[in-house]
């Protein structure tokens, strides 16, 4: 009976010891896979950042201010060459030239136009063709007719002569210089059938007589 107990607390001696063993490895393998799992999680947080050379700033585009110069001849006090800001017209311009001299033809004069870069402002004196002076007569210019050639240019015409054209009156004449001031210059002269009471008829009689060039 002895020999049979001792076996027995042998063998279950040998299982308390298998099953202590067992634990503690088991411990240490739960143990090294937690400390695996940590440091692998610890990379995975860790950012990394690229090293970016920042090229050099390209520098700010900065606007030319546009400068308007307005040649100003003839009847005026101070003739010569002015500086126009933006949306200064053909009065501002005079009275930056000293204003008109006492012999001056103001009617010749479109003092509402806008001025515009190299343009020339010639006022007449009273009886004076400014065409035939040899003042250039062109799209920029103002002369007494703010004509090519002959022809009454329908962008730079004073009231005063677009009254002298046929069919045109005083309020027709109020009527082309309202339209350009608020539409634009004319692109072509047959714009002009664009402001009421000009039709056709009026057109034919007065088309070799204008121009917009």
């Amino acid at each position: 009976m002895k020999i049979v107990q001792k076996k027995k607390l042998g063998m279950i001696s040998l299982i308390i010891i298998a099953c202590c063993a067992g634990y503690f490895f088991y411990q240490q393998s739960l143990e090294t896979s937690k400390n695996e799992a940590d440091s692998f999680f610890q990379e995975e947080k860790q950012p990394t950042f690229a090293a970016e050379e920042e090229g050099p700033q390209a520098p700010a585009e900065t606007k030319t201010p546009t400068v308007v110069k307005v040649d100003v001849k003839g009847a005026v006090k101070s003739p010569g060459v002015f500086t126009a800001k933006s949306g200064e017209r053909v009065i501002d311009l005079v009275a930056k030239a000293g204003n008109f001299t006492e012999n001056a033809d103001k009617n010749k004069v479109n003092l509402a136009q806008l001025v515009e870069d190299q343009m020339v402002i010639y006022v007449p004196e009273v009886g004076e063709d400014a065409v035939s002076s040899g003042v250039p007569a062109e799209g920029n210019a103002v002369g007494s007719q703010g004509a090519e050639g002959d022809k009454i240019n329908l962008n730079t015409a004073a009231e005063a002569d677009l009254d002298t054209l046929p069919g045109i009156g005083p309020a027709k004449a109020t009527a082309i210089i309202e339209y350009r001031e608020k539409s634009g210059p004319f692109q072509a002269i047959e714009d002009l059938k664009n402001i009421s009471g000009i039709g056709d008829k009026t057109f034919e009689k007065l088309q070799d007589s204008i121009t917009v060039k």
